[in-house]
């Protein structure tokens, strides 16, 4: 079902499948094994600025909301040893939901080292927009290759709440159509049948449409992943983590979802193209001889910064750019006016992050939707990129690394 032609752009899915598997992500995949982007700082413990969050969050190995103690059978609350099969099932399940949802944020003493290096590089250079809370002492370097996004356990209500708040609250539609969640089914996705999404999309500008579908393919790959990368097998031998068919299917089959799962994954392509394009305008920053990926490791940074130039070429060549010139194309006035609701919705999905309760998930939701709003910051900035000088500072635009990292991880996600 997920072929053929892509709404709002003028680019096939088998275009994309092609330049991606055989040309861009082998590169891609190198490039985020290096130390220059396998290491993100993160502040997991900000509190949820949105309602009162009881999912003891700050515990550093709590992944998800702890059972009520009033959901304990009295049978586990009394120390008896009588309990119930369905009582030793709960138990269980708000462990492994603990154990798989912690982040390891142990780093090497070389890595420490380079971190600190990091700082002092990244203090000296022409740095003008820091991400809000670098500094804070409970911000840390979080290790991506030891935390893979994964199956965590995170499920139920407050999963389905975390991506309820998002597409009631933040994505442009007009304010009749509902988009319940089923509550039953955690990471499950809004419900709509294929004849309101059709007769929302027939009456919505392309900005608001594109931000709709940015979303959902987010979604979307937030869900392919925790299917891909499920937990088949926990036993005290070996863990075994795979496919789960099952789950896939659930979230994307065209019958189950009555009709929306390949829409879901075709958003996921809208998705991709945007980051592409985000990838090829921003190649003159990348290009200055002034800029490197820096890591105190002279030979190695210089053949990254090689590496990621290479695939910015690559992304540049691409044959069927998304143009990003139909957007906020309209009345001056009015397009102004969008393009800052644009961004404070954005900017709104970017702090309920901080409302999730399993840590890993967490992290991976930051980093993926800092990575978003990165390609955003760089599509809008396209005056700014042109007028770069080719030595010395960057007065008028700039990435920080942490922007830097999470633009390329979230490419990478795709």
């Amino acid at each position: 079902q997920v072929t053929g032609h892509l709404d709002d752009c003028t680019c096939d899915v088998e275009t994309i499948d092609a330049f991606n598997n055989y040309k861009l992500f082998p590169r891609l995949n190198e490039l985020l094994q290096s130390d220059y982007f396998r290491y993100y700082k993160v502040n997991l413990k900000k509190p949820c600025p949105f309602w009162n969050d009881n999912s003891h969050c700050g515990i550093r190995d709590c992944a998800v909301k702890p059972c009520p103690s009033d959901e304990v059978p009295d049978g586990i609350r009394s120390g008896s040893y009588k309990y119930s099969e369905e009582a030793n099932n709960l138990a269980e399940e708000c462990e492994e939901a603990k154990r798989l949802g912690a982040v390891d944020g142990s780093l090497s003493k070389e890595t420490q080292q380079a971190v600190l290096q990091w700082t002092r590089h990244d203090d000296s250079s022409d740095s003008f927009c820091e991400a809000d809370d670098i500094y804070s002492p409970d911000a840390e370097y979080v290790d991506l290759l030891l935390n893979p996004e994964r199956y965590t356990g995170y499920k139920g209500p407050d999963a389905w709440k975390i991506w309820n708040s998002i597409y009631e609250e933040n994505c442009f539609k007009p304010q009749n159509v509902k988009r319940p969640l089923t509550s039953g089914r955690g990471e499950s996705f809004i419900s709509l049948s294929g004849l309101v999404v059709t007769h929302f999309f027939s009456g919505v500008c392309v900005e608001k449409r594109a931000f709709y579908k940015l979303i959902s393919g987010l979604h979307a790959s937030i869900n392919i992943h925790l299917s891909a990368r499920y937990l088949l097998q926990d036993t005290w031998s070996e863990k075994k983590w795979g496919p789960n068919v099952t789950e896939f299917q659930q979230r994307f089959d065209e019958v189950i979802t009555r009709g929306e799962g390949p829409r879901r994954l075709k958003n996921l392509y809208f998705l991709y193209l945007i980051e592409l394009r985000a990838l090829s305008k921003v190649l003159p920053f990348f290009e200055r001889p002034g800029f490197q990926l820096y890591t105190g490791n002279k030979s190695h940074d210089a053949e990254m910064k090689n590496l990621l130039l290479e695939i910015l070429h690559l992304a540049k060549s691409f044959p069927l750019h998304f143009d990003e010139n139909s957007f906020f194309a309209g009345n001056k006035k009015e397009a102004v006016k969008l393009k800052e609701e644009f961004r404070l919705h954005f900017k709104n999905i970017s702090k309920i992050m901080d409302c999730v309760g399993c840590f890993k998930c967490r992290l991976w939701g930051k980093l993926q939707t800092q990575g978003l709003g990165t390609a955003l910051k760089i599509l809008f900035s396209e005056n700014l990129i042109e007028k770069i000088p080719e030595s010395g500072p960057s007065y008028g635009f700039q990435l920080t690394r942490q922007e830097i990292v999470a633009l390329f991880n979230a490419f990478g996600r795709l």
